[in-house]
C-alpha cells in the first residue's frame, strides 16, 4: 500500500472514530456552527471596510476613515478600473450622516490678531492631517506610479481638499469635458475627502464609461521633500508661522499643484474649467489673464491651467518663491501673482522654453462678463451674439474656458445660452447641471 493512501485511510479512520453516532450531537453541532458563522460574520461587518478601487479588504486602524487605498504591490490596474464593487446602502447612510459634520479645520477666525490666529492654527495641528504623512498618504506614489502603467496619452490633475460632499455638478463638468476632449488620457484627482467610497460614487459614472479617473490621497511631505518647501512646511508645522487669514487650504492647494507639476509633471486644472480642444499641442504653457491695453503686453498670469514638463527649472522657481515669500493674508499673493512675478522676474531663460498662452487659451471671458455666457438670448441680436461666442470659442486659439466660480457658482445655466451650448457640445456623461 502507497504512503499517500496508507495516510488517507488513517484520516478517514480517526475522522470516522472521532464522530459520535448520537442524534442529539449533530443537533447541538449544528446549532453551535450556526452561531459561530453568524458572531464572525457580524464582527468582520463591523471591523472592515471594502476597498471598492482596489477590490481588497482593508482592516480599519486607529484612524478608522472611509477613506480608500489601493495597495500597487498587490494590485494590477484592471483592478484599478473595475466597478464590479457595490456600496452596500447601510454604508451610504452612515458615511452621509458621518460626512455632514465635517468643518474644514482650515479656516481661521475672524478679527484676530496675529497671535491669537498663531495660538489658534498650533490648537488646530494635531487635527491637520494634510500637513503630516499617514499610512494612506504613504501609499501616494507606488498608487499614482501603479496607476499611470496603465498607459494614458496625457497627465491631467486636479485638487479637491474640501468634503466629497460639496463636490458639485459643476465640478464634475471639468472632468467631463476634459474626457471629451482626451478620451484616453488620464486624470488624478489629489484628494483625501475623494478617496472615499462617497468619491468613487462620484466618479463611477466616468469609470463605468472607461476612463482613467483616480483619487488618491496626497503626501505633503514627500511632495515637497528636496525642495525649498520642504522647510516651509517644517515651520509651518512647528506651529510659530502665521497660516493667514486666508484659508489654508487655498494656499496649500496653490503649493500641491507645483509640486505634482515638478514630480510628475503634466496638466494641472482648476475644478471651474469646460476643456474645448485637446491639450496635445501645448508644451511648457501658463496662460495670460489679461493684457495692458497700452503696450498689449500681458499683465496677469494665472495658475488656474498650467502644463509643464516633469523637473521644470520653472516650477521650481515657483516653488521657491512660494517658500520664501509666503503670505497668507494676500489674496492670490501665493498663487496668480506669485507665477506673475517670477515670469517677469526670470524671463524665457535658456533651456526654459516658456510659452505664455494668450487670454484667449483658458481666460477667453473676463470675470467681470462671465455671467453674461449664462444668459439665454432675449433677442436676434442677443441670439447672434451667442452664435459668435460660441464659434470664437470653439473654433478659435481657446483650449478651455474658466468660469471664474467665485462669479459664476450661484448662476443657472440658462436654455440657449453660450455655457447651454458648450455643454451640450462638449460632455460625455452630461446630465442635468442648469442649476448649480
Amino acid at each position: 500500500m502507497s504512503s499517500k493512501k496508507l495516510s488517507q485511510n488513517i484520516y478517514e479512520y480517526r475522522l470516522k472514530s472521532f464522530i459520535p453516532k448520537s442524534p442529539t450531537f449533530y443537533a447541538i453541532l449544528f446549532v453551535a456552527i450556526f452561531l459561530f458563522v453568524y458572531v464572525d460574520n457580524v464582527y468582520s461587518n463591523s471591523a472592515q471596510f471594502v476597498d471598492l478601487i482596489g477590490h481588497e479588504t482593508v482592516e480599519e486602524g486607529d484612524n478608522a476613515q472611509t477613506d480608500v487605498s489601493t495597495k500597487p504591490s498587490t494590485t494590477n490596474n484592471d483592478d484599478i478600473f473595475s466597478t464590479e464593487k457595490k456600496v452596500e446602502a447601510e454604508d451610504e447612510e452612515e458615511e452621509d450622516e458621518a460626512e455632514t459634520e465635517i468643518v474644514d479645520p482650515l479656516i481661521p477666525p475672524k478679527n484676530v490678531s496675529r497671535e491669537e490666529r498663531i495660538a489658534w492654527f498650533r490648537s488646530q495641528l494635531p487635527e491637520l492631517q494634510i500637513l503630516k504623512s499617514s499610512s494612506i498618504s504613504q501609499q501616494f506614489h507606488s498608487r499614482v506610479v501603479t496607476f499611470l502603467n496603465g498607459g494614458c496619452t496625457m497627465l491631467f490633475f486636479i485638487i479637491w481638499l474640501s468634503p466629497a460632499q460639496s463636490f458639485g455638478k459643476r465640478d464634475f463638468l471639468t472632468m467631463d469635458t476634459l474626457f471629451k476632449a482626451h478620451p484616453q488620457g488620464c486624470l488624478l484627482i489629489i484628494s483625501k475627502s475623494m478617496d472615499s467610497k462617497r468619491g468613487y460614487r462620484i466618479l463611477k459614472p466616468l469609470l463605468d464609461r472607461g476612463f482613467k479617473v483616480y483619487a488618491v490621497t496626497p503626501d505633503l511631505p514627500f511632495l515637497v521633500k528636496n525642495t525649498p518647501a520642504e522647510a516651509w512646511l517644517e515651520e509651518m508645522n512647528s506651529g510659530n508661522k502665521d497660516p493667514g487669514y486666508i484659508p489654508l487650504s487655498q494656499n496649500l492647494a496653490n503649493l500641491i499643484r507645483l509640486a505634482m507639476l515638478y514630480k510628475y509633471g503634466g496638466v494641472y486644472m482648476d475644478t471651474d474649467i469646460i476643456v474645448v480642444k485637446n491639450f496635445s499641442g501645448l508644451r511648457n504653457a501658463i496662460g495670460a489673464q489679461s493684457v495692458d491695453p497700452v503696450t498689449k503686453q500681458w499683465d496677469i498670469i494665472n495658475n488656474a491651467v498650467m502644463v509643464y514638463d516633469i523637473n521644470h527649472p520653472i516650477v521650481m522657481d515657483f516653488i521657491k518663491e512660494f517658500a520664501s515669500t509666503f503670505d497668507g493674508n494676500r489674496w492670490g499673493y501665493n498663487g496668480p501673482f506669485l507665477v506673475t512675478r517670477v515670469i517677469k522676474r526670470v524671463g524665457n531663460k535658456p533651456g526654459y522654453n516658456l510659452t505664455i498662452s494668450p487670454p484667449e487659451a483658458f481666460y477667453p471671458v473676463d470675470w467681470l462678463q462671465i455671467g453674461r455666457l449664462f444668459k439665454k438670448p432675449g433677442s436676434e441680436a442677443e441670439i447672434r451674439w451667442v452664435e459668435s461666442k460660441l464659434n470664437e470659442l470653439c473654433e478659435g486659439q481657446t483650449y478651455a474656458v474658466h468660469l471664474w466660480n467665485k462669479r459664476s457658482r450661484k448662476l443657472d445655466i440658462e436654455e440657449g445660452s453660450v455655457m447651454a451650448k458648450l455643454v451640450s457640445n462638449h460632455c460625455v456623461v452630461c446630465g442635468d447641471i442648469t442649476k448649480p
